[in-house]
């Protein structure tokens, strides 16, 4: 017997809010600030020499803080759940938007403002990952209740394990189809920023205001819709599936039962203990070693947020290099070395790079739905996160070893938009399939309800409370996915991890820093060392590692599964 499930656990509301405010919004304001920083050291602050040494300089100390806060909002997040830590970042950004265009001196108060930003940056990226499982995920009880009548193998032991534990596609509502929309929202987010938040210091300037007046204007009046999208989420996210008791006072209140949050037998067994903060970030790490999913994911992670510094930051750089390169910049006589110059430097070069990244971020959101539904389709071995890395590992080579950026001229070649669709293919799926990956692993743990841990590897208790026992069913479990990498048979001695969604959302970020941090650094002095299409030579060997990795994952789970049938 069928029963009929809905797409989503989250009402209608949380839903919107989540799509609407929470994941368009996470980017806006980063683009904002990172496209209009430049302007406040220049004319803000007045320094016109070494600003682009300052604005680096700013990015990497917000990059390095980011790595830091991502793990340890989502651990917070654990215990105050994601609405209240949605609601402190944003308004921690609105904040920081406010202080930031008060700085008199780039070090250290625009530093500090850019820092503050930073903390609370790390928190709205964080709770896109964090809010997705729990706007589609089901609880376990809801999934026993619902999964019963349908699977009457569960009360038949004779059959085979693998028999009983066969993926039922309908078990959990498919946050990969929802992935896909947010990877849309998200860009639509970039969108937002260019079109409404950057041309403010040119409109308010139109209305009589000075250079330095406008720039302050334009920071209030986005500070102030950040603290409008934090009420907005503060509303609009009450009551989200296994998040109704969590809350600000879980920061302090001692270790008793309290079902839905983080103490009782939703975390600890028998209600006894709850996770220290840090080896709730350390089981969110252990996982990415214990579960083919989590794995995945992370590492999508990584290479989702390397291509969108591979894409935003080099592309540019290449383009300006070759122009400088070939003689081509005579606008002017700046040599045009940093990124941020080349709309001054060489007008050329900057409407080509704009050219060929438009193309790639208008694919990129066009591509998006699809990945989402496809995610859905392919849970098992991931193909559409295997093409856009197949795509990505094409795309970046052939991108660094084209002799031309330019699409027409005697240099010039039309497939130059080819190699930059594939460069957007490849972001968004990277994005949108790790999010759906990661979901769908965290959601497999909530619908068994379960994951097992060797005794003793984390303080519990021997006696679990047959009162406080979670249903489980065996049909919402995937084998070959989720048991021969998470140990061997349950013990006596059980961890439940379903409420660790933030944590292994911060580990997800962590990752994805840890991604940034080395494409821009590595890429950055092999470009001035060895050639300026290592930069995509190392993007196209990122996409290849997760290719190669989510195939051999593919490969072992499919013979495990075959010799567990035997």
């Amino acid at each position: 017997m069928s029963v009929h499930r809905p797409l989503f656990t989250a009402t209608r509301t949380q839903t919107l809010t989540y799509l609407l405010a929470v994941c368009p919004f996470s980017i806006a304001f980063l683009v904002f600030i990172n496209s209009s920083i430049s302007f406040v050291v220049t004319e803000l602050i007045g320094v016109h020499q070494g600003e682009g040494d300052a604005v680096g300089t700013l990015g990497f100390a917000d990059e390095l803080l980011a790595l830091v806060a991502c793990p340890l909002w989502g651990v917070l997040s654990d215990r105050i759940g994601v609405r209240h830590t949605c609601v402190a970042g944003y308004g921690i950004i609105g904040v920081a938007l406010f202080v930031f265009v008060q700085a008199k001196n780039v070090y250290p108060q625009l530093l500090l403002g850019r820092l503050l930003f930073s903390i609370g940056g790390a928190a709205v990226s964080t709770m896109v990952t964090a809010v997705l499982p729990a706007v589609t995920g089901r609880n376990r009880e809801q999934e026993f209740h619902a999964s019963e009548p349908a699977n009457p193998q569960n009360d038949a032991p004779w059959l085979d394990e693998n028999e009983r534990a066969e993926p039922q596609p309908s078990t959990y509502a498919p946050s990969s189809r929802l992935a896909g929309f947010v990877g849309a929202c998200a860009g639509c987010g970039a969108l937002i920023s260019l079109v409404v938040f950057l041309p403010l210091p040119a409109r308010f300037q139109e209305w009589g205001l000075s250079p330095s007046q406008s720039i302050q204007s334009s920071y209030y009046l986005v500070g102030v819709v950040a603290f409008l999208i934090s009420i907005c989420c503060l509303i609009g996210l009450r009551n989200l599936p296994g998040e109704e008791k969590k809350s600000w006072s879980s920061l302090w209140s001692s270790g008793e039962s309290t079902e839905g949050g983080l103490s009782g037998p939703s975390c600890a067994v028998g209600g006894r203990s709850r996770f220290p903060y840090l080896n709730q970030l350390g089981v969110a790490v252990a996982l990415g070693f214990r579960n083919r999913d989590i794995f995945i994911g992370y590492l999508g992670g990584f290479v989702a947020r390397a291509s969108s510094v591979g894409i935003s930051l080099f592309i540019p750089l290449f383009v300006n290099h070759y122009y400088r390169m070939s003689g081509l910049c005579h606008d002017n006589h700046r040599d045009g070395s940093s990124p941020g110059e080349i709309k001054q430097s060489c007008p050329k070069a900057y409407v080509l790079a704009s050219i060929l990244t438009g193309v790639s971020q208008l694919v990129a959101l066009m591509v998006a739905p699809a990945f989402g539904y496809l995610s859905e389709r392919s849970r098992q071995y991931h193909l559409p996160l295997l093409f856009a890395c197949l795509c990505g590992t094409v795309g970046y080579t052939a991108f660094g070893l084209m002799p031309s950026p330019k699409f027409n001229g005697p240099d010039g070649t039309p497939g130059v938009f080819v190699v930059m669709a594939l460069l957007g293919i490849s972001q968004i799926g990277a994005i949108v399939c790790s999010l759906a990956v990661l979901s769908n692993g965290i959601l497999s743990m909530d619908a068994t309800g379960r994951i097992p841990m060797q005794v003793g590897e984390f303080e519990t208790s021997s006696n679990v409370d047959a009162d406080h026992a979670q249903p489980t069913t065996e049909t919402s479990r995937e084998p070959d996915e989720q048991q021969s990498l998470l140990g061997k048979t349950s013990t006596p001695s059980t961890q439940q991890l379903s409420h660790l969604k933030g944590s292994i959302a911060g580990v997800y970020s962590l990752y994805g820093g840890a991604g940034i941090l080395i494409l821009t650094k590595l890429g950055g002095l092999l470009f001035d060392v060895l050639s300026s299409g290592t930069p995509f030579y190392i993007m196209a060997g990122f996409n290849g590692t997760l290719l190669l990795a989510g195939v051999i994952g593919g490969l072992v789970s499919r013979w495990r599964k075959s010799i567990s049938l035997e």
